[in-house]
């Protein structure tokens, strides 16, 4: 009987190894980590971070999208041709998503007519955000590498739509 009780224990340690090594964050920046739960205000920024037009433009947009109610924390990150917008929504307010996201959209063509935006409220597309603005700030990262992965990051929010 000892021996049955003592398989249950080894099974219950390996599934909790198991579940704890799938739970790690990986090479995730501090600020992503401390994202998932809660406002972490990422610094707005551009692929090209030497066109001061670029930034401004990506500043004026997160004010514009955080001054909404519903909206708690907000990640912009402006390309060449594109602008990622990725937001999280307060919990509550998360049952009229659709509306939010209808209201950011109108919001950003009445704003900017000539600006490409992606929007999105997907944590994993914000969080990738996160950690794409915070490689931006270092001046040693290149240019074409920095559009590269947010053309990676916009590329992953169409195949989810």
């Amino acid at each position: 009987m000892k021996k049955y009780q003592a398989g249950k224990v080894i099974v219950v340690l390996m599934l909790l190894a198991l579940i704890t090594a799938g739970c790690s964050l990986g090479d995730t920046s501090p600020k992503s980590r401390t994202s998932m739960i809660q406002s972490v205000n990422p610094d707005a920024g551009a692929t090209n971070d030497l066109d001061e037009k670029n930034i401004k433009l990506a500043d004026r947009v997160k004010k514009d999208i955080q001054s909404l109610d519903e909206i708690y924390d907000v990640a912009v990150i402006k390309g060449k041709e594109d602008t990622l917008v990725a937001y999280k929504v307060k919990h509550m307010k998360r049952f009229g998503m659709k509306r939010i996201e209808k209201e950011i959209n109108k919001r950003l063509e009445e704003n900017y007519p000539d600006e490409d935006f992606i929007v999105s409220s997907d944590f994993k597309i914000f969080i990738e955000a996160v950690e794409l603005s915070e490689k931006i700030k270092d001046p040693s990262y290149p240019e074409k590498k920095a559009e590269k992965q947010l053309q990676r990051i916009i590329s992953l929010k169409k195949e989810m739509t």
